[in-house]
């Protein structure tokens, strides 16, 4: 209906009006609500609802509400004729009358109100599905999460807080945004509670002493001492934090303590260290210390000592030999230190490497890569890619540092609306951009307000970088300007195909397309850094849980597109597609030029058929290719099974060769930190069962004779 009609209709229902004035008796006196109930109608409701709509673009006059308000009521009183208009057509009568009467960004707002009322209701619904499926079965978003009693009360509680964000504390566009499968909010049951993740100072809570809350616990003496505060150090953390736990240079840190000991009793000390982070659990019983360990450049005695015999308890495995799933273990390889057989440590990368073989870790970050290397010996990995060091507002280390909180765009769904149209998909790739950076900024903003006591262990024991004055009722907005917001993305293979019909394994036009896309949103997120003034980065996102959950609504929204939507998963960050048949060389040259833009972390895999314990120069030979493709941080994968009945280790299909038994326990790398695959969720299974092994390179055959 156009103005002038619309008029027309209103002073229509005007001069039916009777001579006092008043309207004649109809049916919207009455309105009936969602639950079938009949009710008086209130005019004030439609008033008050405009004027919220008014005051959100910034208006203020009331009186403007009340004669909308009267509009609305005029329509429906035609409208509605001989029935009783409901409560959606009452909403849907102010959406109209405000957009017909020229008030747009009103309209908008008011869309922006009833959406949010509608989800509120929605959050209530969902909440009680939700808590239904987890009484069932734990959520998989996080395979290190169990199915105890006190993992499902946890996942109840993160289903409440994360339905309370969405619905009454994130901006609307910005709820909306993460609803519909634009963005990811990661970690949404924590938006305004608490951090990500960390890298511990060991080192000064070691000399130092610290308190859990219960008391003082005084400097160790021993290895053993200090190993088991090292894993409460870990725990305490975690139940601060909602990320990863780390120590960026383990080996230096543990030297002092191991002065005078002898290599068993080092040995004992680092053995106890893996058996507590596999048994020891935080988070109100629910999983154990997300927990990374790096090491490998102390050259020291003590310091070689510390990895070496972390290195051997980690090969020999726990109690059956089992393969332990923590701590994740990162090799630091640079050069005159571990890389070259004429380093002084190049018999610790060997012996890294044969337990790697075997164990899937270490895996290997390399301290040379050309965004590496300016950072000397700072560079340390976290959580299973993260990385901070960059620093705008203090020093340029990663220890005392860690990333606050990221959220992942859907790079396939703007190719898809983009329809092939390149610039198109540039421009709306920059308003979700923006429009994450906003909602990072928002969540900043509500950290900012947290006390030191909200986090009694990560503040309260001065963790964090510049936190040693901080006082515990004192906010600590102050110290986390150190930390780094993520904006990550998945999905890169996917949106290439959308956009020119192949991934960039498959065409080198494709491949320069992957490029650009990345380098423009570094380019970006450099900008964001200028424009807030905080650590803004660029996160090659793992998507464990968020795979699945994009496909779904993409496929819902779009239909099935064959490359993008057939599948239960979008490929991880900027990775070539999981059963793409590529050689493991050509894979890590098509990969490695991402790492550089993704400052806040990144990793890249190669896939084996088997653990390749009897081929260490070829394994070798790859992790050197790795380098040289200027990565900072990759990982060999390979099955690991192992039969619980006998301790069989090896690839079993059904049953165990050796004594037929089916009680097998099955570990694979999904995104960077190993997991059972029985804790793997629905997408991460079918990704799992597209996998295939990279085919050999003619180096990697050569290595092999």
């Amino acid at each position: 209906m156009d103005q002038d009609n619309f008029d027309q209709s209103t002073n229509q229902i005007i001069a039916n009006e009777n001579a006092s004035g008043e309207r004649s008796e109809g049916p919207f006196y009455w309105i009936r609500k969602r639950d079938g109930r009949v009710v008086e109608f209130d005019f004030d409701k439609i008033s008050e609802a405009i004027f919220k709509a008014v005051k959100a673009v910034g208006g203020d006059d009331h009186d403007l509400a009340v004669e909308l308000s009267d509009v609305v009521v005029r329509y429906l009183v035609e409208y509605s004729k001989e029935s009783i208009p409901n409560v959606e057509e009452v909403q849907d009568a102010v959406e109209k009358v405000l957009i017909e009467r020229g008030h747009a960004k009103t309209a908008k707002a008011y869309i922006l109100y009833r959406d949010r009322r509608t989800r509120m209701r929605e959050a209530r619904s969902e909440l009680m599905d939700v808590v239904e499926d987890i009484l069932v079965e734990t959520n998989r978003e996080n395979a290190n999460v169990g199915n105890s009693p006190s993992a499902k009360m946890l996942q109840i509680a993160s289903a409440a807080s994360r339905q309370y964000y969405l619905s009454r504390l994130i901006p609307e566009e910005m709820s909306l945004a993460h609803r519909s499968g634009d963005i990811h909010i990661h970690d949404l049951d924590f938006y305004g509670k608490t951090l990500t993740c960390i890298q511990i100072p060991l080192k000064r809570l070691l000399e130092e002493g610290f308190n859990t809350g219960y008391g003082y616990i005084r400097p160790p003496k021993r290895p053993s001492s200090a190993t088991a505060l090292a894993a409460i150090i870990l725990q305490s953390s975690q139940n601060d934090m909602h990320g990863g736990q780390s120590f960026s240079t383990f080996d230096t840190d543990m030297a002092p303590f191991m002065d005078g000991a002898s290599e068993f009793e080092v040995y004992q000390a680092m053995e106890a260290l893996i058996y507590n982070l596999n048994s020891m659990h935080s988070r109100a019983g629910a999983q154990v210390p997300f927990s990374s360990i790096n090491l490998g450049c102390d050259t020291s005695a003590e310091g070689r000592l510390v990895t070496k015999s972390l290195l051997e308890a980690y090969e020999k495995g726990l109690g059956q030999g089992e393969t332990p799933i923590f701590p994740n273990i990162i090799f630091r390889l640079k050069k005159d230190v571990n890389l070259n057989p004429e380093d002084p440590n190049y018999d610790l990368f060997r012996m890294a490497m044969r337990v790697s073989s075997m164990r899937m870790n270490p895996t290997f970050s390399f301290m040379d890569s050309s965004f590496n290397n300016v950072y000397d010996d700072e560079v340390a990995y976290m959580g299973c890619r993260s990385r901070v060091i960059a620093n705008r507002h203090g020093a340029e280390v990663s220890t005392g540092r860690g990333n606050l909180s990221f959220t992942t765009i859907n790079l396939p769904r703007i190719a898809i609306k983009a329809n092939g149209h390149i610039d198109v998909f540039f421009k709306e790739l920059e308003s979700v951009m923006d429009l994450v950076a906003r909602q990072l900024h928002h969540r900043y903003q509500i950290q900012s307000h947290l006390k030191v006591k909200d986090m009694p262990f990560l503040m309260g024991q001065k963790l964090y970088l510049d936190s040693e004055n901080l006082r515990p009722n004192d906010e600590i907005g102050s110290v986390i300007k150190h930390g780094t917001l993520s904006i990550g993305f998945i999905g890169l293979a996917e949106a290439l195909i959308s956009m020119t019909g192949k991934h960039h394994a498959q065409d080198e036009s494709s491949r320069n397309l992957g490029v650009e896309i990345v380098s423009f949103m570094r380019q970006k997120i450099d900008r964001y850094c200028q424009d807030y003034d905080l650590n803004y980065t660029l996160l090659a996102t793992p998507a464990e849980g968020l795979s699945g959950r994009f496909t779904a609504l993409d496929r819902s929204s779009f239909g099935v597109i064959e490359g993008v939507t057939d599948k239960n998963y979008y490929t991880n960050s900027y990775h070539v597609p999981v059963g793409y048949k590529i050689s493991s060389f050509d894979k890590c040259k098509i990969e490695g030029v991402y790492h550089k833009f993704c400052n806040a972390g990144h990793i890249s895999y190669v896939e084996l058929d088997a653990p390749p314990i009897h081929n260490l120069e070829a394994y070798e030979a790859l992790v050197r290719h790795m380098s040289d493709c200027d990565m900072g941080y990759a990982g060999i994968n390979f099955p690991i099974d192992e039969c619980l009945s006998c301790s069989h280790h090896g690839v079993i299909e059904d049953t165990c060769p050796v004594c037929g038994s089916s009680n097998i326990r099955r570990i694979r790398r999904i995104t960077a930190y190993l997991s059972t695959v029985d804790r793997f969720n629905d997408a991460k299974k079918a990704e799992l069962d597209d996998r295939k092994p990279h085919l050999m390179h003619p180096l990697w055959n050569e290595a092999d004779k």
